[in-house]
């Protein structure tokens, strides 16, 4: 009895998350993802189902290729092949792969499907010789991209500087929610390998700025236009309205007015508070304000009206945000109005923000699915396994 109940649950659950596989695809098809200030669709679907970083990549990695293996996700959609065992599939199948891949995964375990996929023949690799080490640079409007070639000793180096860095902004991250509290629809995402490359970055700099204290210390020099109120970084890009107001808001930013192109002075070193008033802030805020956030190290003390626009640098105009939500807020993925006392956060379409997720008991009847029976169990035997045979492309006359 209860082996019928567990099967036509997980038939039940392997439909919906076909369902949420669509949904997926469709906001990444739709390029939905930008509105929510999330960095990546896996983030958004960590962030916004309280999942895992792992089961949250296993989902957009079957939404990146549903329409590579349309018969594995009717699998999935009439509860028969589960999400894991399809994740597997579209994170390594070759093309072409769906019709045989589905008719496998009726019988085999994830870890068999894993071995399966294994066994595909691979291209050869390329014999010609490959180029060193190399670091390169490429540039646009809005981004700078960076690719790095390493041999694989310093890349080892790499990866574990990393990888340290990414597992304390972890236990940082764990820290601020607790084990055990529901993921928050407005928290911030779970750190990852960006998060981590830019402490690295930073711990070094601040690491050589403390062994010489005369050289260059992490100070972003902005040149601000008195007259226009337009800004550009010190031998760089012109800044956005949201940038300029961020970095002059509580970075450490040195900040120098201009008019027609004439240096008339410069401003604090640093929008940072005094001790005294940092200290009353911490004592009130205690975290992050964004409901549902509980972010509580590395918070910025915002100004709820600008001091550009005569904000008073008091307590009551002042809030602590992290700094993920107070770049949000500044390029207008939410809005902080006040005062402190009254505070009120809104998202892009002017939604109050609370702590609660997007979890909610269900109102839909269960998918109308037959049980789902699962793998045989039996033991694989790869002697007589045929691989899947990616068909060579085509002859060129």
């Amino acid at each position: 009895m209860l082996f019928e109940e567990l099967a036509e649950l997980a038939g039940q659950r392997n439909a919906i998350d076909g369902r949420t596989v669509e949904i997926v695809a469709e906001i990444d098809r739709e390029g939905l993802c930008g509105m929510t200030g999330a960095r990546s669709v896996a983030a958004l679907v960590g962030w916004k189902l309280g999942l895992s970083s792992a089961n949250a990549h296993t989902i957009t990695a079957v939404a990146g290729r549903l329409e590579e293996f349309p018969r594995c996700a009717q699998g999935m959609a009439e509860g028969r092949l589960s999400l894991d065992q399809v994740g597997v599939i579209a994170a390594r199948a070759g093309e072409g792969s769906d019709e045989h891949y589905a008719e496998l995964a009726q019988v085999a375990t994830v870890n068999q499907l894993r071995t399966a996929v294994a066994l595909e023949p691979r291209p050869e690799p390329d014999s010609r010789p490959q180029p060193g080490p190399s670091i390169t640079k490429t540039a646009d409007d809005q981004f700078a991209s960076w690719r790095i070639r390493l041999p694989h000793p310093d890349a080892a180096k790499f990866e574990a500087a990393l990888a340290s860095h990414r597992e304390a902004l972890v236990t940082e991250w764990k820290q601020d929610r607790g084990e055990g509290e529901r993921a928050s629809e407005t928290a911030p995402p779970f750190p990852g390998t960006l998060e981590a490359f830019m402490r690295l970055v930073e711990s070094g700099w601040d690491a050589e700025a403390a062994r010489r204290p005369h050289g260059q210390h992490t100070t972003v020099v902005v040149h601000v236009d008195a007259a226009e109120r337009a800004a550009a970084l010190h031998l760089g890009p012109l800044l956005s309205d949201a940038e300029r107001r961020y970095l002059t808001c509580d970075a450490t930013c040195e900040v120098w007015f201009e008019r027609d192109g004439e240096v008339i002075g410069a401003g604090r070193a640093t929008r940072l508070i005094s001790r005294r008033l940092r200290r009353a802030l911490e004592h009130r805020d205690r975290m992050c304000v964004v409901p549902g956030c509980g972010a509580t190290r590395g918070l910025h003390a915002h100004h709820i009206r600008h001091w550009e626009d005569g904000g008073p640098t008091e307590l009551c105009n002042l809030v602590l945000v992290c700094p993920y939500h107070h770049r949000l807020h500044h390029q207008g993925g939410i809005t902080i109005t006040g005062p402190a006392a009254d505070l009120v956060v809104t998202d892009s379409a002017a939604r109050r923000l609370d702590a609660g997720s997007l979890a909610r008991p269900p109102t839909l009847a269960p998918p109308d699915v037959p049980p789902c029976p699962g793998p045989t169990g039996e033991r694989a035997d790869w002697w007589w396994y045929e691989p899947f045979q990616p068909q060579p492309p085509p002859a060129i006359n």
